[in-house]
């Protein structure tokens, strides 16, 4: 895994074998997938508990439809066509009850391999089939983007408290690969 695409991409796979080989033989309700480079700024509690949780990115969340950047190539199936989709969903930050998170996981990772086998890679890689999972698949439970914000001293007017956010960091030094 030489490109930081190859570790986001890799994280539906370990999460995956994560639930089966280690929490499903525990007592665990529920499973979040947060980014390592975040942090918390404000209570995330019970209110943002569902069967499947999404998040609303919070770089698309006043942004048309039209405008998401979903992935828009019909060969990979995170394909979501412009007249389709209700949000654009963080792959920072996802979750749910076990089972609801190991079939999104699953299908993702099916996905990713299907793409990876016919030489396509999407857009935004696991979060592009998250997506695309969420639109097949509605999330019980829809979190604003104060659960996912994008730099704690960004703000909006609509955002009234950060309750999580990405840590700043320096792109080029981390991304080193476009």
């Amino acid at each position: 895994l030489n490109r930081w695409q190859d570790i986001s991409m890799n994280r539906m796979e370990k999460l995956e074998k994560l639930i089966e080989n280690e929490l499903s033989s525990e007592v665990y309700d529920y499973i979040f997938c947060l980014d390592i480079d975040t942090k918390f700024y404000g209570r995330w509690g019970a209110e943002s508990l569902g069967r499947l949780v999404g998040v609303i990115h919070p770089w698309f969340f006043d942004t048309p439809r039209n405008q998401f950047t979903y992935e828009r190539r019909p060969e990979s199936l995170a394909y979501i066509p412009a007249v389709e989709g209700d949000y654009y969903y963080a792959g920072a930050a996802f979750g749910g009850s076990l089972e609801d998170v190991h079939h999104l996981t699953k299908t993702c990772r099916e996905h990713l391999n299907i793409d990876a086998a016919n030489s396509i890679e999407a857009v935004w890689q696991e979060e592009s089939h998250l997506n695309k999972y969420f639109l097949l698949n509605k999330p019980s439970k829809l979190l604003s983007p104060e659960y996912m914000w994008r730099g704690i001293n960004e703000g909006a007017a609509q955002i009234k408290k950060i309750r999580f956010a990405n840590v700043p960091k320096n792109y080029a030094e981390v991304r080193p690969n476009p």
